[in-house]
């Protein structure tokens, strides 16, 4: 990776909070630093192709967002079940994180997910128990969020 221009240190320095809550926040940053919304694009695809930037994604503030109850839930799953069983997981909106992990945590629980309610859909516990009867995986765990401690990206400049 070759050294990092002046100006792609000013779009990263914009990208690295939070970006303007608009139709086109990259035309808002642009105008913040003198350049066009398609030269910000352009400057953060190649950013991201040559690995200057791994990841480009939202932080979801939760609460703010009107989810009044989450949870991690690691399943134990059969490992020839494992492709299938993530693929439904993954189709229910309430799910927004859903992964295998290896090894398994406590040596059984091999896929996680990230489960998010909005007030009014009822409870974890029987969500998650309607999901479990529905892709027939019993074997769980819910692994409450109590407290929320830190909804902040890296900063570099």
């Amino acid at each position: 990776m070759s050294k990092l221009t002046d100006i792609e240190k000013k779009v990263i320095k914009q990208i690295q909070g939070d970006i303007p809550l608009d139709r086109r926040p990259f035309d808002t940053i642009g105008k913040r630093i003198g350049i066009s919304e398609s030269n910000v694009i352009d400057i953060l695809k190649r950013l991201k192709k040559t690995g200057a930037i791994r990841r480009f994604g939202a932080v979801l503030r939760h609460r703010s967002a009107g989810f009044s109850e989450n949870a991690m839930v690691v399943w134990a799953v059969q490992e020839e079940r494992c492709e299938e069983a993530g693929s439904l997981l993954a189709s229910y909106g309430e799910i927004t994180h859903c992964y295998e992990r290896t090894p398994p945590f406590e040596g059984v629980y091999n896929i996680f997910t990230m489960v998010h309610l909005n007030t009014g859909k009822g409870s974890i516990d029987t969500f998650i128990g309607d999901i479990s009867s529905a892709i027939g995986i019993d074997k769980y765990k819910i692994l409450r969020s109590l407290e929320e401690f830190k909804k902040s990206s890296m900063e570099y400049f």
